[in-house]
C-alpha cells in the first residue's frame, strides 16, 4: 500500500458527489501522484483540465450520468460486483459490521459507496489482513470492471480519475 493512504483519501473525493472544491482536490491528487505513478499523475491533467473549465452544476451533471445513471460504473461496489442480490446485502452488511467495530462514520451513505470504502481504507493499518482484502477482493475487481467499460479513447471526463484509482491499487 505504500504511502498510498493520502491517495485514498484523494480519490474519495474526487469520486464523490463533485463541490466547488474539485479543483483544489485534483491538485492535490496530482501532486501526490508525481512521485510514485508519474503516468497517473500524466492521466489526472485532463481532469484537472475539466474540473478549471467546467461549472459545478454541469459537474453535477456529469457526474450523476457517469455513476448514477449508467449501470456499467456505479459509484456502489457491491452494485458492480454482484448486481442487486442477495450477494450485495451480504457485503454490505459485512461492511457495516466492520464500520460499527471500528466506530467509522459513513456519514449517511450506504456501505459500499466507493468513497465511504476509500476514506474506511484510510483508518486501517496498510498491512492489516482486512485492508490487503479490501483493496484485492473488492476495490480492484471494481475498478478493472469500471475502465473496462470505458474504451481508451473515451471522452468521458472520469476515466482518467478511474485509471488512476486501479493503478495505486494494483501497486
Amino acid at each position: 500500500m505504500k504511502d498510498s493512504l493520502p491517495l485514498y483519501r484523494c480519490f474519495s473525493e474526487l469520486l464523490d458527489y463533485p463541490t466547488q472544491n474539485l479543483v483544489e482536490q485534483t491538485r492535490t491528487c496530482i501532486n501526490l501522484l508525481k512521485r510514485d505513478y508519474p503516468q497517473a499523475a500524466e492521466k489526472m491533467a485532463s481532469f484537472l483540465k475539466f474540473a478549471e473549465s467546467t461549472p459545478l452544476g454541469s459537474l453535477e451533471q456529469i457526474y450523476t450520468g457517469t455513476f448514477d445513471i449508467n449501470p456499467a460504473c456505479h459509484i456502489f461496489a457491491g452494485h458492480i460486483l454482484f448486481g442487486e442480490s442477495f450477494k450485495r446485502g451480504a457485503f454490505m452488511a459485512q461492511l457495516e459490521e466492520e464500520y460499527q467495530k471500528r466506530e467509522f462514520d459513513t456519514k449517511n451513505e450506504l456501505s459500499d459507496h466507493i468513497p465511504v470504502l476509500f476514506n474506511f481504507l484510510c483508518t486501517l493499518e496498510p498491512n492489516e489482513t482486512l485492508a490487503k482484502e479490501l483493496i484485492s477482493e473488492c476495490l480492484i475487481p471494481v475498478f478493472q470492471k469500471m475502465n473496462d467499460n470505458f474504451e481508451e479513447n473515451s471522452s468521458n471526463p472520469y476515466v482518467p480519475v478511474l485509471r488512476s484509482a486501479l493503478i495505486v491499487l494494483q501497486n
